[in-house]
């Protein structure tokens, strides 16, 4: 491994927590009131075309890093819609 490798991945790396301050925040409040879903729905779609063009390239730094970022933008895209379902009910009962 050569230092333009490490430096990929420790870039990877830093990249792949982007949202992990968020996903924290969410699940710790059980709240997604202000986040956007549109947001997250983008991001997502962008992830899915990043790891296909990271594997049509054998590239694991753009594989991994968006795996992870598509698996914390999923989990708060299942925030976003599990707790507005959730205050919905609370407000039918």
């Amino acid at each position: 491994m050569n230092n333009i490798d490490i430096l990929g991945y420790v870039a990877g790396a830093i990249t792949a927590l982007t949202f992990l301050p968020q996903v924290l925040k969410t699940a710790k409040d059980k709240s997604a009131k202000d986040i956007s879903l549109g947001m997250f729905l983008i991001a997502a779609s962008n992830n899915i075309l990043w790891i296909i063009y990271g594997a049509l390239l054998d590239n694991w730094v753009i594989i991994l890093t968006n795996s992870v970022v598509l698996s914390m933008a999923l989990i708060m895209i299942y925030f976003k819609l599990r707790y507005n379902d959730e205050k919905v009910q609370d407000l039918n009962l």
